[in-house]
């Protein structure tokens, strides 16, 4: 099993069994997500008609450890802003790279621009 921080566009794809979902699918044990994208996958799961029961007993369900959006991430998320803007990055990218450095483990993610990114992290993508 491979360690790594799971960004909200990793998980989905996982959770709705979207291209390359299969590979990493068993790395949950292994892996962690920061409190922002745990946020981001809820939403997106209601938004597809998930009640809020229903989506807190699926995500409560997976092995992924939840990291808190702790001060120190906030403020590391935050001097991430002005390297991936080029990018278009949003927060809860920021805080998935930002747990990532803090925890110095690997980003999972589908979202293939951050193969472009030169922080220093190591980007696994998905598919």
């Amino acid at each position: 099993m491979r360690a790594a921080i799971w960004d909200a566009s990793a998980l989905l794809a996982v959770l709705l069994r979207e291209r390359g979902w299969q590979r990493h699918a068993s790395e949950m044990v292994a892996g962690s997500i920061n409190a922002v994208n745990l946020s981001e996958v809820a939403t997106r799961l209601m938004a597809l008609g998930g009640s809020s029961t229903s989506v807190r007993e699926v995500l409560g369900g997976l092995p992924l450890r939840v990291c808190p959006f702790s001060e120190e991430i906030a403020y590391r998320a935050a001097s991430l802003r002005a390297s991936t803007a080029p990018l278009g990055l949003s927060l809860g990218d920021r805080a998935c790279l930002a747990q990532a450095l803090e925890l110095d483990l690997p980003a999972l993610t589908a979202d293939r621009i951050w193969s472009r990114l030169e922080l220093g992290i190591e980007v696994v993508l998905i598919r």
